[in-house]
């Protein structure tokens, strides 16, 4: 074929084309645009118990922006002549190969949606997760976004921690702080017991249930005695430290006064 003509047939596709070229690209900007307003916007059409939830939001957000950028991208090749069922079919086919290819990060996404629904933790709660440790900043499609306690970045993989034994700290509104010490077995329990309880005297500590001594064990030389004190979950890493170093000074300056000695 002279190079005229094939110049000239090119020409004529280009112009016969040009419009469908310009709509599929004011649909893909549009698009864009749309899906990440809506990602950004789409918590406030929630109801309202979930209009504020950081767990669920997110992933909403991220739900419906990929679902409108999929659909965009299926609206610019139907400009051009591609068959909606024939895009269906081959999205089908893909589909099936990359869940072949992919089954880890699918079951991430399973797992997410899991998490979400069950609820083991929320936003802000601090967990243990046989060995994954920290505060829960985001729940993703793919991966949990957390923060360690020395404040390093962690993104774990939903898929573990679905499978985990999760231990949630923060879940319940109160939390119990156990301080064990020893003492001589001929100490008087009595005056061991108000002398714990002196130092647990404490802001931190809340007084239903009141703070409790009990005896643990009884060895030859010592007695293990264990100061039980309530305190808020949020509380409990600064309560716990606050409460050591009270129950520190208090039973060494009994011991250091023979103030546990019995009664004669």
């Amino acid at each position: 074929m002279p190079n005229s003509d094939a110049f000239a047939i090119s020409s004529a596709w280009i112009i016969a084309n040009v419009w469908s070229a310009l709509i599929a690209l004011i649909v893909l900007v549009a698009g864009w645009i749309l899906a990440k307003f809506l990602s950004d916007h789409i918590t406030r059409l929630l109801p309202r118990p979930l209009h504020r939830d950081q767990t669920i939001a997110p992933l909403v957000s991220q739900v419906v922006r990929y679902g409108v950028l999929l659909v965009t991208v299926i609206i610019v090749l139907g400009q051009f002549g591609v068959q909606t069922a024939s895009i269906l079919a081959v999205l089908g086919a893909a589909g099936l190969a990359v869940a072949l290819a992919l089954q880890g990060t699918l079951s991430n996404i399973a797992a997410g949606i899991l998490l979400i629904l069950l609820r083991p933790f929320n936003v802000g709660d601090n967990i243990d997760a046989d060995g994954i440790v920290g505060s829960v900043v985001e729940v993703g499609l793919f991966a949990t976004q957390m923060r360690t306690p020395e404040g390093v970045y962690m993104f774990a993989p939903n898929s573990k921690l679905s499978n985990a034994k999760i231990i949630n700290y923060s879940r319940q509104p109160i939390r119990a702080v156990e301080i064990s010490i020893n003492v001589p077995r001929s100490a008087d329990i009595g005056r061991v017991r108000d002398t714990l309880l002196q130092a647990a005297a404490s802001d931190y500590v809340l007084n239903d249930p009141a703070p409790l001594v009990r005896v643990e064990s009884l060895g030859d030389a010592a007695v293990t005695v264990v100061l039980r004190a309530v305190v808020k979950s949020a509380d409990w890493s600064v309560a716990r430290s606050a409460l050591q170093e009270r129950v520190k000074t208090e039973v060494d300056t009994a011991l250091a006064q023979n103030a546990f000695a019995p009664a004669v």
